[in-house]
């Protein structure tokens, strides 16, 4: 059989429902059905305002540049990351002239760990702004954190984990300053290419909003008072900020709204399998590090860090023999990468899963089938 870590999840339903949509609307670029996207993505989530973009990597590019525009934190200000993360969380810090400061990870739960973090704090007690990474659909530590830096701004990447949710049984990104979410294929649900941005801070949605669009005062939601302070200049070229064409397309926002009445049970397949693996990955707790089970986790895929030395690549042999594709776990450590060779942290933890870490996938597709023959092979193998 073939095991991918992802498949095609647009039906020929919706393909059905995209031509129509073509045949009856001119109008293709960013319109009225982005801002019906947006609104029902808020409503699923639980807050007061989204904006879509034309990915998650520009989500994050721009939800950190509208952070230290509306907070005004200066450049060279000092941003706490996880070590293990995609690049695309920690490259808009370095590229708008911000140091980032690596943080290890948690065995546990794959965000930064809260000891970790208490003995950076001792370092860098000045840190301006903490960039959360959900790893992997697992919900990170955020309330740890607000009280190791309480002055710190908080924003977070949940791009692999829509619908995690906290302690409390609230979805991540629900509240707070600022969230960012992927909808590229591999992701939880597809828009094909496609980001969003949610927050309840009304004043920096205002600025997210100019900024997506190269920073025109006329897409704020109060243009006028930003035009009678410029009386000088033409109200249809006014820029009030720097800032980038971010924007998506109308066809793209029909594809989310297509998909989006079905991400609920999208994440609970997901989290069905995973409850599965956990169990089966305890059989082996002596060869496999076995991560905390969390009730409101959005399994994005069966992560595997061996504890035994070469077991890894046997994992590996084995999973090409048997058709499973793989993958390792995200970027592993990020400062062993030659864009990050300048920056040196002791990331111990990130160290093992960037030597030792791999994963296969998971999503609404995966079930009894493929576990069985992952519970087979390991049987096997260890």
């Amino acid at each position: 059989m073939k095991w991918p870590l992802m498949k095609d999840s647009i039906t020929w339903k919706d393909k059905l429902r995209l031509c129509y949509f073509l045949l009856r609307n001119s109008r293709l670029t960013q319109g009225q059905n982005v801002k019906k996207f947006e609104k029902e993505w808020s409503e699923w989530l639980g807050c007061k305002h989204s904006l879509f973009v034309n990915s998650g990597s520009s989500a994050n590019l721009l939800l950190f540049d509208a952070l230290v525009t509306y907070y005004n934190i200066p450049k060279g200000s000092k941003v706490l990351v996880p070590a293990t993360t995609w690049t695309t969380t920690v490259s808009p810090i370095i590229q708008l002239g911000y140091e980032p400061i690596f943080c290890d990870v948690s065995l546990r739960n794959f965000g930064m760990d809260s000891q970790a973090m208490i003995e950076i704090q001792k370092e860098h007690p000045d840190i301006a702004v903490i960039f959360v990474a959900h790893l992997l659909g697992m919900g990170s530590p955020v309330h740890e954190y607000r009280q190791i830096f309480p002055k710190a701004k908080i924003i977070q990447d949940i791009c692999e984990s829509h619908g995690v949710m906290d302690w409390q049984g609230r979805k991540y990104g629900s509240t707070g300053d600022g969230a960012t979410f992927s909808f590229y294929f591999g992701h939880h649900m597809t828009c094909i290419e496609g980001g969003m941005i949610s927050t309840d801070n009304t004043e920096l949605y205002d600025i997210l909003r100019m900024k997506r669009s190269h920073g025109l005062a006329r897409e704020s939601m109060n243009p006028q008072s930003i035009n009678d302070a410029n009386a000088h200049i033409d109200p249809q070229f006014l820029f009030e900020h720097t800032g980038y064409n971010l924007r998506n397309t109308e066809l793209y926002a029909e594809l989310g709204r297509i998909q989006l009445p079905r991400l609920d049970s999208f994440v609970a397949q997901r989290r069905r399998n995973f409850g599965d693996f956990h169990t089966l990955l305890k059989k082996y707790k002596n060869v496999f590090y076995v991560p905390d089970y969390q009730m409101g986790n959005s399994s994005f895929c069966l992560p595997f860090i061996c504890k035994e030395a070469g077991l890894m690549e046997k994992l590996k042999e084995a999973f090409t023999a048997s058709g499973i594709e793989y993958r390792p776990i995200i970027a592993g450590n990020l400062l062993e990468h030659p864009a990050y060779k300048q920056y040196k942290a002791k990331v111990p933890n990130a160290e093992l899963i960037h030597k030792h870490g791999v994963y296969v996938g998971n999503n609404q597709f995966v079930g009894t089938e493929e576990l069985a023959i992952l519970e087979n092979l390991l049987e096997e193998l260890v």
